[in-house]
């Protein structure tokens, strides 16, 4: 089983206030891959929380989203992971991209290589 934990930031140009960070990604690939995820937000109940993070190939294409169905408030930063990612042959790096309820997608973009892909 390979696992890669790290990445680097694609756009972090300026990030806007109440903005969804992405901390850190791991992902390991033993046939389908599990992302592993760490956002922060400055979640404010219901109204205003981070939602949603997408696994996305650098075209822009969903591979699969992680929904998130409820506030994290006192939870800061949190993890959550994504299995049964199928990222097609020739693909050796996707970006991880977060939303809010309240701004829609971040401007930080998060990418990561696939392990065992060169």
């Amino acid at each position: 089983m390979k696992k890669l934990i790290a990445g680097f930031l694609l756009l972090s140009s300026s990030s806007h206030a109440g903005q969804v960070s992405i901390l850190e990604v791991s992902v390991e690939c033993p046939g389908s891959c599990t992302f592993t995820v760490t956002l922060e937000h400055a979640d404010q109940g219901w109204n205003h929380y981070a939602n949603q993070w997408d696994v996305v190939t650098l075209e822009d294409k969903v591979l699969k989203s992680r929904v998130l169905h409820h506030p994290h408030d006192n939870e800061q930063p949190f993890t959550r992971s994504l299995s049964g990612v199928l990222v097609p042959e020739g693909i050796n790096k996707v970006k991880i991209r977060a939303r809010d309820s309240k701004h829609g997608y971040s401007s930080e973009e998060f990418i990561v290589d696939i392990p065992g892909r060169n």
